[in-house]
């Protein structure tokens, strides 16, 4: 019997970087889709999110993980861990760059620490759009006294350009190998995970200072009721009673925008009506209570 599978291309492919630097963009991007929440704010990422595209050359399954920084709470270590362990685990490295902020102390640490590394390293060079052509010679030649690269790819993730030819290398580089998910999957995260991420999205791109961080959404009750409206409870957590209130807002004007806004990506996600119910609760210093970190799916198992 024939091979199907016979002489595609599969593996897994890491994208790793400092915060903002538009690993979930670039991401989303390449499967198509919109698999992982985007944010001006750092630390957006706080999972390994797996994207899926499968076309005729094979199957890349994407990890994009939590920006790399210094981590401050227990959450941040778990952050930090995910990295790690996805480094470990793939078959090729996408180290992200932003070229409008520049190659700053971070970055640099983030590619002595890459040194020795086995694996693959494909630099890429995002937010081009954002900078003369002639600045990204100073800034490769810089990079290249750091590391040996596979290849270093420009590109910008939020227009798309030159995104394909980094796809494309991407195929060169990774073994023969059988699907690990079905061809029409774009991600292994269930649903709930999704919707949840959706709601912190909405609530992160509404406030500002501290209270981003702070934020966490719990999916309680997620099921399909009369006439096919899918019913939705979620909570957000904070830390403190003065951001529940910044949360609720006045008259309860947030809560009700973050509803609206979340409910619109959910039924675009679903193609079904929702019933969106949102609660605030105040669980205090739960970036650092085990449990409760736990409790929200942090787990490094």
């Amino acid at each position: 019997m024939k091979n199907l599978y016979e002489g595609k291309k599969s593996g897994f492919v890491a994208l790793i970087g400092r915060p903002n630097v538009g690993k979930s963009t670039l991401m989303n991007q390449m499967v198509g889709t919109k698999i992982a929440i985007m944010s001006d704010k750092p630390q957006t990422t706080r999972n390994r999110i797996r994207g899926i595209l499968t076309r005729e050359e094979g199957q890349i399954i994407f990890l994009d993980t939590p920006g790399i920084h210094k981590p401050r709470t227990r959450m941040g270590q778990y952050m930090m861990k995910v990295v790690d362990q996805s480094i470990r685990e793939v078959d090729l490295l996408l180290l992200l760059i932003d070229v409008e902020a520049g190659i700053g102390r971070g970055d640099e640490e983030i590619m002595n620490r890459l040194k020795g590394t086995s694996i693959p390293i494909i630099l890429v060079l995002n937010k081009i759009d954002k900078i003369a052509p002639e600045a990204l010679l100073p800034l490769i030649d810089h990079v290249r006294h750091f590391l040996s690269f596979a290849e270093i790819i420009p590109v910008s993730a939020l227009n798309g350009n030159n995104v394909e030819h980094l796809i494309q290398t991407l195929y060169r580089y990774l073994p023969e190998g059988p699907y690990y998910f079905p061809p029409d999957r774009k991600t292994d995260q269930p649903e709930t995970f999704l919707v949840g991420e959706l709601i912190r999205e909405k609530a992160l791109n509404r406030l500002r200072e501290e209270v981003p961080h702070s934020i966490a959404v719990e999916i309680e009750e997620y099921a399909e009721r009369e006439h096919g409206t899918l019913y939705i409870r979620a909570v957000l957590y904070c830390e403190r009673e003065s951001q529940k209130g910044i949360l609720i807002g006045k008259e309860g004007k947030m809560l009700k925008e973050i509803g609206q806004a979340a409910r619109r990506d959910i039924e675009s996600l679903f193609s079904t009506k929702v019933f969106l119910d949102l609660w605030v609760k105040v669980k205090e210093d739960w970036r650092n209570r085990e449990g409760i970190l736990r409790q929200l799916g942090f787990r490094e198992d």
